[in-house]
């Protein structure tokens, strides 16, 4: 995707995507040139007027009663942004201040929020640039919008706090010049429209939903070559059993279980008679947790479409020439997903983490060493990748518990129940993060476990396989102990690239399964 046009209408998520991670570049369409016009010359209608207008010619929040002249409304803007621009902590990531002025610019182009033409062409400029606003950890509640990572953002739109210029911080005041930009002065209402907005909370919506779809691909991979490695069954993922329960999620894990594990000379060496009546709930009630998450990534995702047709701002320009104040820059629908996907993603890990211990231990491994250890007592194979693991899981516990439940009042009670929807946010993505390393972790135990298979039960099955022949690039396979943190993170970049489980389905695919 090389160019990204903001229209009029919504942007859809790869685009956000696209613009965040990657290098496309971004314009205004014609359409929203046209809607920016109009909206505002409403603004100006009103900025002339002797009545007073919220955002126009008052204060801001509780302070929304005083009048402010004509001579002091340019000053009004700088102050709000300057004052709003309150973050503290460290700098969140380039690609979340990305996606949020990237949804900022689209709200923008709707003409809902009445900034100038040249505005919001700076401000797409900016964000085309490459520079990044440095916007930090804490400062937004959730309610109006994001209001403090937003403000960090128009600041460097009026040339002032700090950039990551080539991932440099630096004034800017410097930077823009050596960008061929020129710092932009607001006029009435234009504050407002470029901080009072869920953008923040959604770019990181947006950009979970994404790593999740491939991390719940990725746990059904996992979890298929630990059924591989542990001599478990597939049996119990058969469509009609599945059929019994119709629960769209666990139907897509289980056919996923199922054409990764077809064809594997593993599972068909123990098909019969191997005694064992059923197995563990983490191996086969895999489909039923994995496809809980996806259940509940779709639904995150539809309250994710819904806001990226949204135009928030607080007041908004309509259609008819009104200007109304309203709640629209609530976060708590986006709140409540947020922290609703925090818990699958838990629950997944859980169960991950599970497997992995089955691997681990004699008396449950059916046959492997102890540890996975080449010499078990001299080596302790993948004892201690396990407590990581389980570190991690007790972390994920912690995440699941929801931030939207905890609101705290603000601006003199005007601001007296606030969604901390950003907060959910930033707990998902340190879930998400959490997800690709348990699941790493489980890939690298169960690869292991597999190669150590073969020499009694054969080899594992087309998709696994591949699978692991990308893993073993990186990562050598069974053998005396070796410092096992560089291949835990080789593994962790694989599973955050896609590449092993994107290889795992191009099999399945090839063999027609």
């Amino acid at each position: 995707m090389e160019t990204v046009v903001i229209g009029v209408g919504p942007l859809q998520p790869d685009e956000v995507v696209a613009v965040a991670r990657g290098t496309a570049r971004v314009r205004l369409g014609e359409d929203a040139r046209v809607a920016i016009e109009t909206g505002r010359g409403c603004v100006d209608k009103l900025a002339a007027s002797d009545e007073p207008a919220y955002g126009i010619s008052t204060g801001f929040g509780a302070l929304a009663t005083r009048h402010i002249s004509v001579d002091q409304r340019a000053q009004l803007q700088r102050s709000l942004i300057r004052s709003h621009a309150a973050g503290s902590g460290d700098p969140v990531e380039a690609e979340v201040v990305r996606a949020l002025m990237l949804l900022r610019a689209s709200t923008l182009a709707t003409g809902r929020t009445g900034v100038r033409l040249e505005t919001a062409e700076a401000y797409v400029a900016l964000l085309d640039s490459g520079l990044v606003p440095v916007v930090r950890e804490f400062g937004s509640l959730g309610c109006s919008g994001d209001l403090a990572p937003l403000a960090h953002c128009a600041l460097a739109l009026m040339g002032e706090g700090t950039v990551l210029d080539g991932g440099v911080e630096v004034p800017a005041s410097d930077a823009l010049p050596r960008h061929g930009l020129a710092p932009v002065e607001l006029a009435e209402k234009e504050g407002l429209a470029l901080i009072n907005g869920t953008d923040g909370m959604l770019g990181m919506l947006v950009l979970a939903l994404a790593d999740l779809r491939r991390l719940a691909d990725t746990a059904d991979l996992a979890a298929a070559m630990s059924v591989e490695g542990l001599l478990g069954t597939d049996r119990v993922f058969a469509a009609d059993l599945m059929a019994l329960r119709p629960q769209s999620g666990q139907a897509r894990s289980a056919a996923n279980l199922r054409r990764f594990l077809a064809g594997s000379p593993i599972v068909a060496s123990h098909r019969h008679g191997d005694g064992v009546v059923q197995d563990a709930y983490s191996l086969r009630c895999a489909p039923q947790v994995i496809g809980g998450l996806r259940d509940t990534i779709d639904h995150a995702a539809t309250i994710a479409e819904r806001e990226l047709l949204a135009a928030i701002d607080n007041p908004s320009v309509m259609p008819d020439g009104r200007i109304e104040s309203h709640g629209n820059f609530h976060g708590a629908p986006l709140a409540y997903v947020l922290d609703f996907l925090a818990i699958p993603v838990a629950d997944v890990a859980s169960m991950s983490e599970r497997r992995t211990d089955r691997f681990l231990d004699v008396a449950r491994s059916r046959g492997l060493p102890a540890f996975l250890g080449d010499d078990p007592g001299v080596d302790s194979g993948h004892m201690i990748a396990q407590y990581t693991q389980a570190a991690i899981v007790s972390e994920l516990k912690r995440l699941a518990a929801p931030a939207s439940v905890d609101s705290i009042p603000s601006s003199a009670l005007q601001e007296d129940h606030v969604s901390m929807g950003w907060s959910a946010a930033r707990k998902l993505r340190r879930a998400v993060d959490g997800l690709t390393r348990v699941l790493a972790v489980e890939i690298l135990t169960a690869a292991r476990g597999i190669d150590l298979r073969a020499a009694t039960h054969g080899p594992p099955g087309p998709a696994t396989a591949a699978a692991i022949g990308v893993l073993r690039e990186r990562v050598p396979g069974p053998g005396a102990d070796r410092y096992l943190a560089p291949e835990i993170e080789a593994t962790v970049e694989l599973v955050r690239s896609g590449r092993l489980v994107s290889s795992a389905l191009t099999t399945t695919e090839e063999h027609g399964r």
